[in-house]
């Protein structure tokens, strides 16, 4: 007799910022990127495990090419200010979340980029130069999602998370960054999706004043004792987040979302790799939490 061949586990990946392969990049040429992006974060995904890329059936969730944030001004305004109100508004939410001081922040109505990269680079022992790179790049694709919420860009991207997930028909996702807040609203936009796993890598879902109240669903209640929810049908949502990591802020999730499983803080990598989907993807812990999925 032969073994039976165990079935690969069906996973929907949703990469976070910093994943544009180019507002140039269509068609064949963005399927074989968005393949390459499948099989980095299968090997990324199997290494721990010690298992065979054969064991994961991979799909990748590609949605960076809708949020059109536009080039940077140059040579207008202040090079030390993001160019977009919005995202200047939610780099402030940010500093005020982390406690930047006020002599930092300039009483937090317009926070200057080098000041405040200085500071968050010396708190969390970063590199400030791509720090102040990344702070400017998140904030920017953090406000062109959120910017309204029928903005068309926002359900584009939306959408097309929950396209991939419709055809794949994963029993995980595996949501990184702000892929965890547009797998998040796509989940909820689609009850009739239900994969059993949902897996949040250093989420910022819980920013107040950035992220958290511009939800869809908009999280219940009034105050501290205002709480999203878990995605509808029953799926199984584990957060996972580098202590070390200041895009996951505040921590613990499960203080602000109803229905999470477990809510891990755990040291993913240190100096700039805190926020790396690469290093969340090859953590033990991630690792334990596919693990049953795989029957290993």
């Amino acid at each position: 007799m032969t073994s039976p061949v165990a079935v690969p586990l069906r996973i929907v990946a949703v990469h976070g910022v910093g994943n544009s392969f180019g507002p140039e990049v269509s068609g064949t040429r963005l399927e074989e990127l968005r393949t390459l992006k499948a099989r980095a974060w299968t090997r990324q995904l199997t290494d721990p495990l010690h298992v065979a890329p054969n064991r994961l059936d991979l799909d990748f969730a590609y949605y960076a090419d809708k949020l059109v944030t536009g080039p940077v001004a140059q040579g207008t305004g202040n090079p030390d200010l993001l160019d977009d109100p919005l995202a200047q508004e939610m780099l402030a939410a940010w500093a005020r979340t982390l406690g930047v001081p006020e002599e930092v922040s300039q009483g937090h109505a317009t926070v200057p980029l080098r000041g405040l990269s200085s500071w968050v680079a010396r708190r969390f022992d970063l590199a400030e130069g791509p720090l102040r790179v990344f702070i400017r790049l998140l904030f920017r694709e953090v406000a062109a999602y959120l910017r309204a919420e029928d903005a068309p860009e926002r359900v584009a991207a939306r959408d097309e998370v929950a396209l991939r997930i419709a055809r794949h028909r994963p029993r995980v996702v595996i949501a990184h960054s702000l892929g965890s807040v547009v797998a998040y609203e796509a989940l909820h936009a689609h009850p009739e999706l239900k994969p059993e796993l949902f897996i949040t890598l250093g989420s910022p879902l819980a920013l107040p004043r950035a992220v958290f109240e511009r939800l869809i669903p908009a999280p219940q209640g009034a105050g501290w004792a205002r709480r999203g929810t878990r995605p509808p049908g029953g799926t199984r949502w584990v957060n996972i987040a580098d202590p070390g990591d200041p895009v996951a802020i505040p921590p613990q999730l499960g203080r602000y979302f109803d229905g999470i499983a477990l809510d891990h803080t755990t040291v993913i990598s240190p100096l700039f790799g805190f926020h790396h989907a690469e290093n969340y993807l090859r953590s033990a812990t991630t690792a334990a939490t596919i693990a049953p999925y795989l029957e290993l």
